[in-house]
């Protein structure tokens, strides 16, 4: 089994040595009311995680607290259920990590098992082209399509 800390940081140096831009999911205001119950509370383009639902969506993505069909936003703290993959430029797979462990901390969760997720989360971006906006039901992503090819965001 690979240790996902050195995964990291090998896609790290990779990227950075080949010029590479690193694709990752942010949040989108794009699609919103595909579903009824969708929502965006994040700021456009912030750079987004899934969390784990709560007891009262754990089994229901339509459920009432809207934790199992969201992303959460990194910076602002807040929700959305739609995100797109983008590229971003002069940003590494360490530096999502890095801003996911400083989100974590801010809001007082455990950050411990964020190379795990920050790993797992620049694999699932990949499986997309830039400007797919996709969706979350409980463990599941998907794509609600390919809306535009934007222009590489600049941190």
């Amino acid at each position: 089994m690979s240790d996902p800390c050195r995964s990291v940081a090998v896609l790290a140096r990779i990227a950075h040595a080949r010029g590479l831009r690193v694709k990752l999911l942010t949040a989108t205001g794009l699609t919103q009311g595909y579903r009824d119950i969708d929502f965006h509370f994040c700021i456009e383009g912030e750079l987004v995680h899934i969390d784990l639902p709560c007891a009262e969506d754990r089994i229901d993505p339509d459920g009432p607290c809207g934790c199992g069909r969201s992303f959460g936003g990194l910076n602002s703290h807040y929700a959305t259920t739609t995100a797109m993959i983008r590229d971003i430029e002069d940003f590494s797979p360490a530096d999502y990590l890095e801003a996911l462990r400083s989100s974590l901390d801010q809001q007082g969760y455990d950050s411990s098992q964020a190379v795990h997720e920050a790993a797992a989360l620049h694999c699932l971006a990949r499986s997309w082209p830039a400007g797919t906006v996709v969706e979350r039901r409980l463990n599941q992503v998907v794509s609600r399509g390919i809306f535009r090819e934007p222009q590489a965001i600049h941190p």
